[in-house]
């Protein structure tokens, strides 16, 4: 049986947080049926390319997997009904919505109305920043949360000041996963009260805790951190060092016996004592020596010599390397999902819970937006005219 059995989820977000949310819950086995607007555009589903013979972004298909998919438009109050009738006829009694606070309430979907006809009701928002204070109904994103957390006033280099990345740090970290946890806590809570509740997680919230160290030293009195200038945001020695062939390498050598191993490794014999950290001058020396030596041969040869000790130092890999790494395929980071509709499989990456007596399920890669509104509509007693109305 699945981590998840039995959970009825109806997913009203969009874009990244909230479906990365419930991608997770339902790669653990939740039943969930995203809700989408007719005609809404989503960066997400328009992020190509297509799968072949789909109508389907591989986007999408990642993000959407395992999960089914009506339209409804719900500025129709008779859309408000048929997700009444899919919380209490079909048992669908989790909600996580992404709307600005108050929007859900235009529709009467509301937690305070819905959890009149469900007491059990589990009520997710999902937003920028919460359903109080005095910035609740500001639009946000990513790197606007990571602006006002404090993070990146001490991230990058300070030749350049902060620095995007890749990733969607609040989104992911401080948005979809604690959008899990409070779900799966909320759960726990209605397992043993019987009661449900509202569950609000803000990505501005999420990310403050991840000053980490530095945010508990300055509210316990300390100094604020500078940029480019504390032992872990390139101010010592952890850090990125380019090779000889412009590629990376990633070095993270703090404790005794891991920067006694680098030294080694690179001949700096003399500094494995670590007394030239003692001083700033004497850690800034050893960071340019350091810096000067990795310019000396190529990534490849690099990590060939450093395959050989256990130094805390790596490369700098791509996406298309690490997909092919053996590590992330012993790992079941990259997984094969069947494609609805067609006789083949995609390549997409695997949720990261990895659970001994009911592993990840990966049934199907996600179904074009609306695939199922009729099939689910039409249990619920709707006849196709009304199903035409519902979804126009």
């Amino acid at each position: 049986m699945d981590a998840l059995h039995g959970l009825k989820i109806l997913d009203f977000s969009t874009l990244l947080p909230g479906p990365f949310a419930s991608l997770t819950l339902a790669d653990l086995g939740a039943e969930v049926l995203t809700v989408t607007a007719p005609g809404k555009p989503d960066i997400v589903t328009l992020w190509g390319p297509t799968l072949p013979g789909t109508k389907t972004s591989a986007a999408a298909a990642w993000i959407d997997r395992n999960k089914k998919s009506i339209i409804l438009n719900l500025k129709k109050p008779e859309a408000a009904e048929a997700v009444k009738k899919l919380i209490t006829e079909e048992g669908y009694n989790i909600i996580l919505e992404q709307f600005r606070p108050g929007v859900m309430k235009k529709f009467g979907l509301d937690y305070e109305s819905l959890k009149e006809i469900c007491p059990e009701l589990i009520y997710c928002s999902l937003t920028g920043y919460g359903q109080t204070g005095p910035r609740a109904s500001r639009a946000g994103h990513d790197v606007n949360y990571l602006a006002l957390s404090g993070n990146m006033a001490s991230a990058g280099r300070k030749s350049t000041g902060p620095t995007l990345s890749n990733m969607q740090i609040s989104d992911v970290g401080g948005g979809s996963l604690y959008a899990v946890i409070g779900i799966l806590a909320a759960v726990h809570y209605r397992d043993v009260t019987g009661e449900g509740q509202h569950v609000d997680v803000s990505m501005y919230d999420g990310v403050i805790p991840f000053n980490g160290m530095d945010g508990a030293v300055y509210l316990a009195g300390g100094r604020l951190p500078e940029r480019d200038a504390e032992r872990l945001n390139g101010g010592g020695m952890y850090d990125f060092y380019e090779t000889a062939d412009g590629r990376y390498l990633s070095v993270a050598s703090l404790e005794p016996k891991f920067f006694r191993a680098l030294c080694e490794t690179l001949g700096f014999d003399e500094y494995a004592d670590q007394k030239i950290l003692a001083t700033p001058e004497g850690e800034a020396k050893f960071k340019a020596l350091l810096t000067e030596k990795l310019k000396e041969k190529s990534l490849a040869e690099w990590v060939a010599i450093f395959d050989r000790t256990d130094a805390c130092v790596e490369p700098v890999l791509t996406f298309a390397e690490t997909a092919a790494d053996p590590h992330a395929a012993a790992r079941g980071a990259v997984v094969d999902v069947p494609v609805p509709g067609t006789d083949y499989s995609v390549k997409q990456m695997g949720t990261a819970v990895k659970l001994s007596k009911c592993p990840p399920d990966y049934r199907h890669a996600g179904y074009p937006k609306g695939s199922q509104t009729v099939e689910v509509l039409e249990k619920l007693g709707y006849t196709e005219e009304e199903i035409r109305e519902l979804s126009r």
